[in-house]
């Protein structure tokens, strides 16, 4: 089992952006926060098996540091 940091915004509609930062490419939405979860894991699931179809080693997790700064 594998697992990946994942990227949430929550857009202007409601909807939820999604991307993965160790899968390069590796984007989706959800109509909620819940659905973007669950689109999240189908994301990662399907670029998983690209790449284990096309014999190649997934990427490894890097260290995601979520940060926020204050702007004038």
């Amino acid at each position: 089992m594998s697992k990946y940091s994942i990227v949430l915004s929550e857009e202007i509609d409601g909807r939820y952006s999604v991307s993965v930062p160790a899968l390069p490419g590796c984007h989706t939405w959800g109509d909620s926060f819940e659905h973007a979860l669950d689109m999240a894991r189908e994301a990662i699931d399907l670029y998983l098996e690209d790449l284990k179809a096309n014999h190649e080693q997934p990427p490894q997790e890097t260290s995601v540091v979520l940060a926020s700064v204050e702007v004038a």
